[in-house]
């Protein structure tokens, strides 16, 4: 019977760092190859159960807040039309991620035309301009904070790698807009330090967290399904906001709440996982295979 010889606790924290080191290097190489490659490891439809937290926390700056209460575009008024508002949303996340640069060319030019009736007025409370890149380069933030934090319930944490490879690809959800690319923050580490230093312009006031709350409540749709959704999306749209949104929200939150939360979560990352690519990456697929039609026919792209 032969014996396998006696490790000291240093030689064997050695050998476990040297092949951490080896894997991390490897993994390294790999996403470098990926240059220009997914925006997103995984593209989940589920994940947009956190859309309305999104909306919020976009929502919480004033000027991103009240540019989208008092909105001239009429065909783009959630409340007025939330189908085709909830469209063209889903269609800028599905084409900023997944599209070619014409697609986000052709995107763009649209919003953009939108965007240009979007500005304040001298009865506004605050002063506002949807070409403002700093409003957009929020608004980016909340969407690439929103896609990591549903990964991280949906399939776990990412590696150190991993993480600031597809951070650095997020930029792409507000340089598809006005945002330059040196704006985005250099590294994930320095985005962090932009998030908190933002979270200091964050204010929801009283007319801007009625307008929220409906959409939380999924108020704006018809109402047997606000009856029926309502409860169980503001359940939702709490568990998935950060405590500082809540609070600006005025909405309660307890340690019951966040284990019936993570228990839920949990078990709809389960099923996502073994459901087919088809299904899992709905509506994102079909809403790109829509704009491909929209511009292959001539229609407008929002």
């Amino acid at each position: 019977m032969s014996v396998a010889p006696e490790m000291d606790d240093e030689t064997t924290t050695t050998s476990t760092e040297s092949v951490t080191s080896v894997e991390d290097t490897r993994r390294e190489a790999q996403l470098r190859a990926l240059d220009g490659g997914p925006v997103l490891e995984h593209v989940d439809g589920v994940s947009l159960m956190a859309g309305a937290a999104n909306v919020i926390m976009q929502l919480s700056w004033p000027g991103v807040g009240y540019g989208v209460m008092e909105s001239k575009v009429e065909s783009g008024r959630l409340f007025d039309h939330p189908i085709k508002r909830s469209r063209t949303t889903l269609t800028y996340l599905a084409v900023a991620s997944l599209g070619t640069d014409e697609e986000k060319r052709l995107f763009r030019r649209g919003v953009n035309r939108a965007h240009a009736q979007v500005r304040s007025t001298d009865e506004s409370p605050v002063e506002y301009n949807a070409f403002d890149p700093e409003l957009q380069l929020w608004v980016a933030a909340c969407i690439y904070r929103g896609f990591e934090d549903t990964h991280r319930i949906l399939r776990g944490e990412y590696t150190g790698a991993e993480r600031e490879y597809y951070y650095q690809r997020g930029a792409v959800f507000g340089t598809t807009l006005q945002v330059k690319p040196e704006m985005w923050p250099a590294t994930r580490e320095a985005f962090e330090e932009y998030w908190t230093r933002s979270l200091e312009k964050v204010h929801i006031d009283d007319a801007v967290r009625a307008h929220l709350d409906i959409i939380a409540r999924a108020g704006f749709g018809h109402r047997s399904t606000a009856k029926l959704l309502g409860p169980l999306n503001l359940f939702i749209t709490k568990g998935f906001l950060p405590q500082e949104f809540r609070d600006q929200m005025h909405y309660s939150w307890t340690s019951r709440d966040q284990r019936r939360f993570d228990r839920m979560t949990k078990m709809i990352a389960a099923v996502n996982r073994r459901m087919p690519t088809i299904l899992r990456e709905f509506p994102y697929n079909y809403l790109m295979a829509d704009l491909r039609w929209r511009l292959r026919t001539g229609r407008s792209p929002v």
